[in-house]
């Protein structure tokens, strides 16, 4: 699913576009809970070529301003401003920027696109501000502000432990997938607070995954909440049995070696449950746009 940016209009339009790729999670286990609450995972990321584009001009003054923020976002859980100020105030510069955001991947689905947008950010800026930050400060940075946002720092398909954070490149294939994400807007929190959530799964190993183990320890509670997915999930079981949900939802995947399978199940799908086709890449786009820039 190969996406051309639409320009950027206004001061936009001389900035580079700087994408912010969707993930999937291949399984998702809850190994554990920690004394902080934070829950240990183990997890395989892929991103996918589905991606909002971002642009940035930078200001001398220190001001921020967004433009392509969702309908109803608090400045406070907007995390392309908060990944703006923790890279500004990691590195002491007193500087800005002017930030539009095209959004293309669904808001509270599991695909990552806040944390997506977070890592572009501080990536972004890292260069556009000259500050030559190492690629680990910038994960560091990045992980204060939520699990996800390392693995997009780092831009490799990645075996994933700890809350996230600990993340081991792999190559695996790249099927084509059809992602369905029915019209809810999932609450991590709310899922990771569930009672019933499986919280002692076992740690499996990468060749385990190979071989076809593993599982997505939210699906039950996420389901329990959010009618929506549990219906959307079963369709898709009928159809095709190893179809899976990514984090805690809403978004179903299933996973085709051709690209016209999805489409013929896709042509299936309820008129209700918005979809998409996309293929998984190991390596982000976010990787060749640093190399450009």
């Amino acid at each position: 699913m190969t996406q051309t940016p639409m320009p950027a209009a206004g001061p936009f339009t001389a900035s580079f576009a700087w994408p912010a790729p969707a993930k999937l999670n291949l399984f998702l286990h809850v190994t554990g809970r920690r004394a902080d609450g934070y829950h240990e995972l183990q997890t395989l990321f892929q991103f996918i070529d589905l991606h909002d584009t971002l642009y940035f001009v930078p200001r001398g003054d220190g001001e921020f301003t967004r433009s392509g923020a969702p309908q109803g976002l608090a400045e406070q859980d907007d995390l392309v401003l908060r990944a703006a100020r923790a890279i500004r105030r990691a590195s002491g510069a007193n500087l800005g920027a002017d930030i539009r955001v095209e959004k293309r991947i669904p808001l509270g689905a599991g695909l990552g696109g806040g944390s997506s947008n977070a890592a572009t950010t501080l990536i972004a800026l890292n260069r556009l501000w000259n500050l030559g930050l190492p690629n680990d400060e910038i994960a560091r940075i990045g992980l204060s502000l939520g699990a996800d946002v390392p693995v997009f720092v780092r831009g490799l398909a990645a075996w994933g432990e700890g809350v996230g954070e600990r993340l081991r490149p792999v190559v695996i294939d790249e099927p084509h997938y059809l992602v369905v994400t029915p019209p809810v807007a999932v609450s991590t929190a709310e899922i990771f607070r569930a009672p019933e959530l499986t919280r002692d799964h076992q740690p499996i190993e990468f060749a385990d995954f190979i071989a076809g183990h593993g599982r997505n320890d939210c699906e039950a509670a996420t389901c329990a909440r959010y009618p929506a997915v549990r219906e959307a999930l079963a369709w898709l079981r009928e159809r095709t049995p190893r179809a899976r949900m990514s984090g805690t939802g809403a978004s179903l995947f299933a996973a085709f070696a051709q690209r016209s399978d999805a489409e013929a199940l896709a042509a299936q799908l309820p008129s209700a449950w918005p979809h998409f086709i996309a293929q998984g890449r190991n390596r982000s786009p976010l990787l060749d746009a640093i190399a450009r820039s």
